[in-house]
């Protein structure tokens, strides 16, 4: 079992055919308001092993997976390799880590050995296999990293300027080169008051901004009133705390896998800013 379908999509690929993967949330459910349901609770007792993405993403969830490894579960938050020196904790998410690594590709790739490690604690059996699939998950990821660099490459600097409905994509900026600006913090818990709104409204139009984006998981009201109000276009729905529909293809990426999201994510930004 695990939480978020980032995560789920990376446990299937170093499992394999060796192991079923549930997972909880799915394309379009945002994890910071995420409630576990009675059925939830039920499919975690019954998984032999749960991975979660962590850095208070799951909100809610973590006392319930704090009390399942107290019970004897395993339970592992897959972002618990990736070193501390690397994570950002931007002021407006009050002491905490930003959560959504996923965005800099090398960043999730150092989530990869602990699900090796989960997986072979769970099934010693099959750790041979988990090795081999980690690594070629590995060698993956680092192309897919060259890939959106090249490709973020295509805007120039002065135009990189990536306007959303909530802080997600700070790791995004930082190793692809934009200047990211959300219109809510890092988590969606809070709604966007309206002097928020206004000043946008005018930072998009000083910085003659070119497009800005909605988001799949987060309400599209607020920043679709921003577009009108600055009278600058919608690029795009970009994927944010969760993926699409598992087959569903968008500008040729299949957006239900981690590889295809982020693809398509790029290629919609860069479609419209350059």
């Amino acid at each position: 079992v695990t939480t978020i379908g980032m995560v789920a999509d990376l446990v299937k690929q170093v499992g394999g055919e060796r192991v079923g993967v549930d997972a909880l949330m799915g394309p379009g459910v945002d994890p910071h308001l995420y409630k576990p349901t009675s059925t939830d609770a039920a499919r975690l007792n019954k998984a032999d092993v749960i991975f979660y993405s962590g850095l208070m993403l799951e909100g809610r969830m973590g006392d319930l997976f704090a009390k399942l490894a107290r019970a004897g579960k395993r339970v592992y938050a897959t972002t618990e390799s990736v070193p501390e020196s690397r994570l950002a904790e931007p002021a407006e998410f009050e002491g905490h880590y930003d959560p959504h690594i996923w965005f800099d590709v090398s960043m999730w790739a150092e989530t990869v050995p602990t699900i090796v490690r989960g997986l072979s604690e769970v099934d010693p059996s099959g750790r041979e296999l988990y090795e081999k699939n980690g690594a070629d998950l590995s060698g993956r990821l680092a192309r897919l990293d060259e890939w959106c660099k090249a490709t973020a490459a295509q805007v120039p600097e002065g135009g990189r300027i990536l306007v959303t409905s909530h802080d997600a994509y700070n790791y995004f900026g930082r190793a692809y080169g934009f200047k990211v600006v959300g219109l809510q913090g890092v988590s969606t818990v809070s709604e966007a008051g309206l002097s928020d709104m206004a000043s946008l409204v005018d930072y998009i139009k000083k910085q003659k901004v070119k497009a800005i984006f909605v988001e799949s998981s987060v309400n599209p009201a607020a920043i679709k009133r921003v577009a009108e109000d600055a009278g600058v276009q919608i690029g795009g729905e970009l994927y944010s705390d969760a993926m699409g529909e598992p087959g569903d293809r968008k500008l040729g990426f299949d957006t239900g896998t981690y590889d295809g999201m982020v693809r398509y994510n790029l290629t919609t930004i860069v479609n419209a800013l350059k």
